[in-house]
């Protein structure tokens, strides 16, 4: 099992990409349309709002779950009982934003949906006819209108030495959507678990754009695209004074897609969430 970066502009890309989601679950793109400058621009000024004490003015709305979730929150990884040590932001665009970050973030989030939904595309063209007989409508269409994908914008703090034991950044879990698309993180620490149990580094070029699998699509395709467990180690050394910053794009469906003869998406995301404990 091994990850390379494939250039979005290869005329093999699509082949490729969708031959390293089958093989691990994760495919990395290089080369692609997300401009660099913008995710840079991005995890300055969202590095500095979760240093100022503004995000307790954007406390997380429990019913729509829009907003900042504080560590003392954060979610338990399933089959886990310490919490991750990250602090987030849920953004929407129906949701709560701070005004000066609103523009740019929301740029972000139309420009990386439109990729997503090319790549779904990718995923489709190049699935098998008995993977494809699964899908109950094409891939690109689950997400159409979709107002349930989710930007999530990270913050996993300097660690201060007195974390619980065992506590990581992200404890090793799957991704409960479709797709997610996540631009290389301004430091290293994603890993994504081998079919031999071993970890490997996810390539963190800045620059890089790195989608996974997620448990819908797994289930939509009849469990032909693994949704693959992953996680984010704790640095070690002078690393450990270093802030995280992560924005992972989760693709939602729309609740009433049917993904399966057992679930909808909604239905779906509703059992993760409970098992999660965030509802």
């Amino acid at each position: 099992m091994k990850l390379e970066a494939v250039d979005y502009n290869s005329p093999t890309a699509a082949k490729d990409f969708v031959e390293s989601l089958r093989q691990t679950g994760f495919g990395v793109l290089k080369n692609h349309p997300i401009a660099k400058q913008q995710v840079s621009d991005i995890y300055n000024t969202w590095q500095t709002f979760f240093n100022s004490s503004e995000k307790e003015n954007f406390v997380y709305n429990k019913g729509t779950q829009d907003g900042f979730f504080p560590q003392s929150v954060s979610e338990v990884a399933k089959g886990f009982k310490k919490k991750d040590i990250k602090e987030y932001y849920h953004y929407y665009p129906w949701g709560q934003c701070p005004d000066d970050l609103k523009a740019n973030i929301h740029e972000y989030y139309e420009k990386t949906n439109t990729l997503a939904t090319e790549l779904l595309n990718w995923i489709e063209q190049e699935s098998p006819e008995e993977v494809s007989k699964h899908y109950r409508e094409p891939l690109s269409n689950m997400i159409k209108d979709s107002d349930q994908t989710l930007l999530r914008i990270l913050h996993y703090p300097p660690l201060a030495g007195d974390e619980e034991p065992d506590a990581i950044r992200a404890a090793a879990h799957e991704d409960i959507n479709l797709i997610t698309i996540l631009p290389a993180a301004n430091e290293p620490g994603l890993q994504v678990k081998a079919t031999d149990g071993s970890w490997l580094d996810v390539p963190s070029d800045f620059g890089n754009l790195i989608v996974n699998i997620g448990d819908m699509l797994q289930e939509a395709s009849g469990h032909y695209f693994p949704s693959t467990t992953h996680r984010v180690v704790n640095p070690e050394g002078t690393d450990t004074s270093k802030s995280r910053i992560s924005l992972p794009l989760f693709l939602h469906p729309r609740p009433d897609v049917k993904l399966s003869d057992k679930y909808t998406a909604g239905s779906y995301l509703q059992e993760r969430l409970r098992e999660l404990g965030v509802i």
